[in-house]
């Protein structure tokens, strides 16, 4: 492609609402572009990388087995009220209304529509597993739709889904699907990883994220840094052991004192006051949970998971308590609730359990308790896992020191089982020819949030840096003098010779100076850039450099070939380990 007919408008200027790199560069290199909130058209750049990693996406699919088809984006509300989603999904489900008033939903997802044709279609268990998957444009009002491409209203994703007659042959297509995600990221030469995590709306027992390593991510996640155990997990679903908190100066002998602290009451205002750790209090937070209002309790210097409060207590749903509510409750104002005297549901976190004694806010306006002590002062329900892990905290697999990195989720496998296929009543006739439910599986992977996550890793501060596998374009070349007959007959000869060998290639034929052409071609981040100056004029050479480190080399018209496939062959080579 020659640059004066591509459709490529670069910018010099970062527009005003672009506050993270896949966007910012991603506006500026001409690979999206802003139709609205959320919504973005893929210029031929963008479109160019999404096709590739689609194919590679595809590759992978079909060689584990499953098989391709394409689902209608629109689906009946009916389907949805089957399956009990229709309102627990929330408000980011696009609803809309056909003429006839009857109501249908742009699919986020296809678990119902994949189980209703299913359902349809297959009868014995002779016809399981059974794998399909699509590559899909899928809807999601999102309240606050921003970051471009990695959290928009409309967007690319393929997903799979996977029927089995028992939980055998789950697990075996599940760890085919584990490993078939790890080839497709390394494939596009990213850098991740597979780490637990919560099932959120999607539903199921079990469930990876696999996760883009990236300071800009949304995503914290924990891992062990001994890297032979292997553990990780989102901070939703981590748990770690909690070390005891030894500097504690309130002992459990002396009794519980009311203390006088007026508007005293964040964690570092009440520590502050006592001159203790924020580790000596303990943090009490009231929540409805299955329409009980509950109270939860932490170590000061925690926080309650909300994914593990709604596992704990299975429920979908858990809210913390309204203003009104907790003055009800504790006759207090919000701030200075404590679990002394409480007539609700008490459950702690398993961080209190070896706290000799603590400070607790003592259900009454600007008072709290000094030197409060479990089941002596007050009782419990039980203890739960319900607090964030945090870096430090032990490693449940092997004991080593829990460390954190952010990441950005690109794909997730679930191990769904029977949540929808008893719900819609999707079953087929086993061997005794007795009717079972389906056990399913669903294996997610967001196309065009894996391009903006590529470019979040890889960049710098001069453009996108593409992973060869993905890139736009394998090569550009630059002739740097376009009223010199010389540059330019070499530049349309390697621009020949180049495309007939395999490579995608772009030639910048545009009639601009040196100093925009390299500036545009480290913006757009093509992998490989070879530059005709007037060392080609000179001594028939031409400079060959890889954008992903600047590394240059000289090379003649006639070894040129080989130093590129030197340099593709490094290129490939360089993929995440």
């Amino acid at each position: 492609m020659r640059m004066t007919q591509a459709l490529i408008r670069t910018m010099k200027e970062t527009p005003s609402d672009a506050d993270i790199p896949s966007l910012i560069f991603g506006l500026r290199s001409s690979i999206i572009n802003k139709l609205g909130s959320g919504l973005y058209t893929l210029l031929p750049l963008g479109l160019k990388v999404v096709r590739k990693i689609e194919t590679i996406i595809r590759e992978e699919m079909d060689k584990s087995g499953a098989q391709e088809l394409l689902l209608p984006i629109l689906s009946p509300a009916e389907l949805w009220q089957e399956s009990g989603r229709w309102d627990i999904y929330g408000k980011e489900l696009m609803r809309i209304q056909d003429r006839h008033d009857r109501d249908f939903a742009l699919g986020p997802t296809h678990e119902e529509i994949i189980t209703h044709l299913v359902r349809s279609l297959v009868k014995s268990y002779k016809e399981l597993p059974l794998n399909l998957y699509q590559i899909q444009t899928k809807f999601r009002d999102e309240i606050r739709p921003r970051f471009g491409v990695m959290r928009a209203r409309e967007f690319v994703m393929k997903d799979a889904y996977s029927f089995h007659r028992n939980e055998e042959s789950l697990r075996e297509t599940y760890q085919v699907m584990f490993d078939t995600y790890t080839r497709i990221f390394k494939r596009c030469g990213l850098k991740f990883k597979p780490v637990l995590a919560d099932s959120g709306a999607i539903g199921g027992d079990v469930t990876h994220e696999f996760t883009v390593l990236a300071q800009t991510g949304e995503s914290v996640i924990l891992y062990c840094e001994d890297n032979s155990c292997g553990y990780a997990a989102s901070s939703e679903y981590a748990t770690g052991n909690i070390a005891p908190f030894t500097e504690n100066t309130l002992k459990s002998a002396d009794s519980m004192e009311k203390i006088h602290t007026p508007n005293l009451k964040t964690v570092d205002e009440v520590s502050a006051f006592f001159k203790v750790q924020p580790q000596t209090l303990i943090k009490t937070l009231l929540y409805k949970i299955n329409d009980t209002v509950t109270a939860v309790l932490v170590r000061g210097e925690r926080e309650v998971n909300e994914a593990k409060l709604q596992k704990a207590f299975t429920t979908p749903f858990v809210e913390l308590a309204d203003e009104k509510t907790v003055n009800s409750v504790t006759n207090a104002a919000v701030g200075f609730a404590g679990p002394v005297g409480l007539s609700i549901p008490v459950y702690a976190d398993f961080s209190l359990k070896t706290l000799d004694a603590g400070i607790t806010g003592a259900n009454e306006t600007n008072y709290h308790y000094k030197n409060v002590v479990l089941n002596r002062d007050f009782s419990i329900n039980s203890f739960i896992d319900v607090s964030t892990a945090l870096a430090g905290d032990s490693c449940i697999k092997c004991g080593k020191s829990l460390a954190v990195c952010r990441g950005i989720e690109v794909g997730q496998v679930f191990q769904l089982g029977t949540k929808y296929s008893k719900a819609m009543n999707a079953t087929f006739h086993d061997e005794n020819g007795e009717e079972k439910p389906f056990i399913m599986g669903c294996y997610g992977i967001g196309v065009t949030r894996t391009a903006g996550a590529a470019i979040e890793q890889s960049h710098d501060k001069d453009g996108i840096i593409w992973p060869y596998s993905i890139a736009p374009y394998h090569i550009i070349i630059l002739p740097l003098n376009m009223n010199e007959s010389g540059i330019v007959e070499c530049a349309e000869q390697l621009y020949s010779q180049l495309t007939q060998d395999g490579y995608e290639v772009l030639l910048d034929d545009r009639d601009l100076r040196p100093g925009v052409k390299f500036k545009d071609a480290d913006l757009i981040g093509i992998p490989i850039k070879i530059v005709i100056g007037k060392s080609f004029l000179n001594d028939k050479t031409v400079e060959v450099k890889k954008r992903i480190d600047g590394t240059t080399v000289q090379a003649t018209i006639d070894h040129l070939p080989v130093t590129i496939r030197q340099i593709v062959n490094e290129l490939k080579a360089d993929v995440y380990e």
